[in-house]
């Protein structure tokens, strides 16, 4: 299991950080998980299942 942290997430789908959060917060992006005290990051497979899910419905 390969963790992106934000700046790659970011690059891979082409979203800014708050847009990201907003997105999060609205139940339409995955949550991070916690790395440490102040480090999060995305498991690739989380990311990736989401860009094909939007490439299923055609967003």
């Amino acid at each position: 299991m390969r963790i992106l942290r934000r700046p790659e997430v970011e690059a891979r789908i082409g979203l800014s950080r708050s847009t990201l959060y907003k997105m999060m917060s609205d139940g339409d992006f995955p949550r991070p998980i916690r790395l440490g005290k102040r480090a999060v990051g995305w498991r690739e497979s989380d990311i990736e299942d989401w860009q094909s899910n939007l490439t299923l419905i055609g967003k």
